[in-house]
């Protein structure tokens, strides 16, 4: 099992908890206690965004210091999030690769560099080591404990924050990277909680969605008397009438917890917690008794035979309908809130490994898991972190919307890229026509990875001059549920903190920092801004709508599965095979040795054994790949050499193929001239 040497000391600060390193550069310790600290940039939120804020901060030679009104470090993605929501993985540079890049060398033993293998899926104990080491490196101290008490500002500025404890900080710069953005709201920035209507923003999937997924497939009751209206509706379920599609209201997504499990030996048994209400499943026992016969949860694996569970059906880890106040709420309201989120989903594994109502099969199953015990120790194996989906989202001049997911509108400034799927999950339960339904999930996914305007991470300047936003950033809900993923979140986080030190730098507003300068030091430090990516030196792209591409038969082109290069995709129709054939030739400025690289876009749809011949010096190299799988990425098709110009080439063969065949794009990289 991956391990860490601890690099962390924790000093105790009236009623709150310093974690700092011997490291922590510009801040004595005698300064990191005092009744007021200062520092360039002040950070709220320990998310993984608000940290990779403060590395970046430091890597630019200013001093940073990270408040966390809770115990926790590191959000979701070291609270139980290890099967990282990544979208195209390519897409994911500067210090947001880098952790990747750094969880992969912690389980394979080697060094970091710039070309190490990235690795999305781990253990929440690993995640916190590389961030351990992070903020080691960079000398961030982390506050926990800061529940804000009161924001002071002078005109536009923030100046000041205090906390409960009475420990107040003092910035030039702020970022607001917490999950809720009370931050932002105490400095008098617009925000906004809910669903828009789709005619707010012209938008198509917003509002309420009555759809397939997560719901409820078989007749299920209700009432508290199964079939009779006059006895009432069970825990969880409104008693409004479903509002017309499309139409806002002001309902957030589920949350949940992202429980580490386990089915070793020293499993923790799911507990029953106090305050346990059998009534609460009540639903799911009557969906039970109709033929669902689940996973009522994921068990996706992250490494040391754990999971990262997450909510999986109709009725699962997702408490909703429970969360409306949290976005809002004060601190002791939502302690109360996440405490009643722990007692249901708690409740729920205990009622499904152990209720009678259950079937002995399911009851079996789900006992065989059981809480990781060398995960979240100080909690019982219990994740600290609940899954705050969204909450307070920022409003700005430039709103994200499903038009920039689907990349109709493009953002002329660009300061990190998101590619996962518009993700909305349940808001509501209703009844329609006398059954249960779920309201509000949405999953519909994005072509390519898209840009995240710049000005969605800052206020209007009139509200608030040195503040950044990039996590609560200005998004309309169904945009925002394809950006909140914790991969974006880093690397706004980083954009965000590269622009508050030029802003220092130059004593201007963070509105006022120019693209073109923010532009140039972001991609100096591994940003990537655009999609496709520039190609680097000595490499060629030949794209399917290239002109160093010939086609025999027929193909059609396509957006329907996300993570292709370029505009689109060519696929076969899955029929005319042998007929159809589709060959890629790029013209090489000069001859030497190249990797070939070939991608596709993967779905079970596709051809298993897709024939490819790599035309080369040397003669032709045959070789078969799986388009099931390994999508919107480059794939290795072997290294070869060529001569300069046009004679070498790729061809997609479909003779005997089981499936669809797709035709993206193909890649030459130069390893010896």
């Amino acid at each position: 099992m991956p391990s860490s040497v601890s690099r962390r000391t924790v000093l105790r600060v009236g009623g709150a908890l310093v974690v700092t390193t011997a490291g922590v550069t510009g801040f004595a310790p005698a300064a990191l206690a005092a009744p007021l600290v200062t520092a360039d940039l002040v950070i709220y939120g320990a998310t993984s965004g608000g940290l990779v804020a403060a590395v970046q901060a430091r890597r630019m030679g200013r001093t940073a210091v990270v408040l966390e009104a809770s115990h926790h470090i590191g959000g979701l993605s070291t609270g139980g999030l290890g099967q990282t929501d990544s979208g195209v993985a390519a897409s994911i540079k500067g210090i947001a690769g880098e952790f990747y890049r750094r969880i992969y060398a912690k389980y394979n033993g080697t060094a970091v560099t710039p070309t190490s293998p990235v690795r999305m899926t781990f253990e929440p104990h690993v995640a916190r080591a590389v961030f351990d080491d992070l903020l080691a490196e960079a000398g961030v101290p982390v506050y926990l404990g800061m529940r804000l008490a009161s924001v002071s500002k002078s005109g536009n500025r923030v100046v000041e924050v205090a906390a409960e404890n009475g420990q107040a900080f003092r910035g030039a710069m702020w970022v607001d990277a917490s999950y809720e953005g009370d931050l932002m709201h105490r400095a008098g920035v617009a925000w906004t909680v809910g669903r828009e209507g789709n005619a707010t923003y012209g938008e198509t999937i917003n509002g309420v969605q009555l759809r397939g997924g997560h719901q409820f497939t078989l007749p299920v009751s209700p009432y508290v008397v199964e079939g009779d209206p006059a006895s009432g509706l069970l825990p969880g379920i409104s008693a409004a009438p479903l509002a017309p599609a499309g139409s806002g209201d002001d309902l957030v997504q589920a949350y949940n917890y992202r429980m580490c499990l386990t089915q070793a030996a020293g499993r923790i048994p799911f507990p029953r917690p106090a305050g346990y209400d059998p009534v609460r499943y009540e639903l799911l026992a009557r969906h039970i008794r109709a033929g669902a016969t689940g996973p009522f949860f994921t068990t996706h694996g992250v490494g040391g035979g754990k999971t990262d569970s997450n909510n999986n059906g109709a009725f699962s880890t997702d408490f909703i309908g429970a969360n409306y106040a949290y976005p809002t709420a004060s601190y002791a309201v939502r302690d109360s809130i996440a405490a009643d989120h722990t007692t249901y989903q708690q409740g729920l594994m205990w009622f499904l490994a152990n209720d009678p109502r259950v079937p002995a099969a399911i009851r079996a199953s789900t006992a065989s898991w059981g809480l990781a015990p060398d995960e979240f120790t100080s909690t019982g194996g219990w994740p600290p972190q609940l899954y705050v989906r969204e909450a307070r989202r920022m409003l700005s001049v430039y709103v994200m919307t499903e038009r920039d997911c689907r990349g109709q509108a493009v953002a002329a400034d660009p300061v990190g890229l998101a590619s996962y799927t518009m993700d909305s999950h349940n808001c509501q339960r209703v009844v329609v026509s006398g059954q249960v339904k779920n309201e509000g999930d949405v999953q519909v996914g994005v072509p390519a990875p898209y840009g995240i305007s710049y000005r969605s991470i800052v206020p209007a300047e009139a509200q608030c001059a040195n503040l950044l936003v990039p996590v609560c950033l200005s998004a309309s809900h169904i945009a925002y549920g394809s950006i909140r993923m914790e991969p974006v979140f880093m690397i706004l986080g980083q954009s965000a903190a590269t622009a508050a030190v030029l802003a220092l730098a130059a004593g201007s507003a963070v509105q006022r920092v120019p693209y073109p300068t923010l532009r140039a030091r972001l991609l100096a430090d591994g940003q990537l801004l655009q999609w496709p990516p520039p190609p680097g030196p000595g490499e060629f792209v030949v794209d399917s709508k290239d002109v160093g591409v010939t086609r025999a038969g027929t193909w059609v082109t396509s957006t329907s599965i996300g993570g292709y290069y370029g505009s689109d995709y060519e696929h076969d129709g899955n029929t005319a095979k042998g007929v159809n054939r589709l060959r890629f030739r790029p013209s090489l400025p000069s001859a030497g040795t190249y990797q070939v690289y070939l991608r596709w876009t993967a779905d079970p749809n596709r051809a298993s054994n897709v024939p490819v011949d790599i035309v080369h010096g040397g003669g032709i190299a045959n070789r078969v790949v799986d388009q099931r799988v390994d999508g919107g990425q480059w794939v290795s098709m072997g290294s070869y050499t060529f001569a300069a110009g046009t004679a070498g080439s790729l061809l997609i063969r479909t003779e005997a193929t089981d499936g669809y065949v797709i035709a993206d794009a193909a890649r030459w990289v130069l390893t010896t001239p």
